[in-house]
């Protein structure tokens, strides 16, 4: 790390009031500043190019794109970035997902102002960082001798789409969130079925909700 051991964070997340709130808190720690920021995916990668940051805060739920997609495609120009997702959604969903992806951390927006400044220093010296709750997780899992379940078969996009039908949401609104055709829903669907071996929405929701994959 450079600039006298100063931590530059960039921050990304559709929500304005959400930015203001992260530069708050990174405001009352004199190692760290907030170096740049975007609210989609597109100006997120666009942004962090020209930031020069040690750290990227990334919300997992961006209106043009999910924030794995934007991991991938920010870690594949700068690999030594380190990427701390941020979520709404619980750990098990999503935390696993983000790592193997090349996320140096994982944080629901729940997650209190001390943890977030923890986790931040952490990435920032290289190394990964998951709450105490998932570490024991993650630890209660070595050794399991259980199948690998169907769902993280799934491409990102593809188990998007399951959580976004499983919600109660119809092909058509979630082409319209995720700024994509409806003939490209429909295919992620149909694949998604065809891996999860499902016939058809009904049985979908109803494998969410048994595997806890939506609230």
């Amino acid at each position: 790390m450079t600039d006298k051991a100063i931590i530059r964070v960039f921050i990304a997340d559709d929500h304005a009031i959400v930015r203001e709130g992260l530069k708050q808190i990174l405001a009352e720690s004199p190692d760290i500043i907030v170096a740049g920021e975007a609210e989609d995916g597109i100006e997120a990668i666009k942004q962090v190019r020209k930031a020069r940051c040690h750290v990227m805060l990334l919300d997992i739920s961006l209106p043009d794109r999910s924030g794995i997609e934007v991991l991938k495609l920010v870690k594949k120009e700068h690999p030594e970035l380190a990427v701390l997702m941020l979520s709404m959604h619980r750990e098990d969903q999503y935390a696993i997902r983000s790592l193997k992806a090349g996320a140096a951390g994982y944080l629901t927006k729940q997650s209190a102002p001390r943890e977030l400044v923890t986790a931040i220093r952490q990435v920032a010296a290289g190394q990964k960082y998951v709450s105490a709750a998932l570490a024991q997780e993650l630890a209660s899992a070595v050794g399991e001798n259980h199948d690998t379940p169907l769902h993280d078969t799934l491409s990102d996009r593809e188990y998007q789409t399951l959580t976004m039908i499983a919600s109660g949401k119809t092909v058509g609104a979630i082409a319209k969130e995720l700024s994509l055709s409806v003939k490209t829903i429909s295919e992620y669907r149909s694949r998604l079925l065809v891996k999860m071996k499902l016939k058809n929405s009904a049985e979908l929701t109803h494998y969410a909700i048994k595997n806890q994959l939506i609230e």
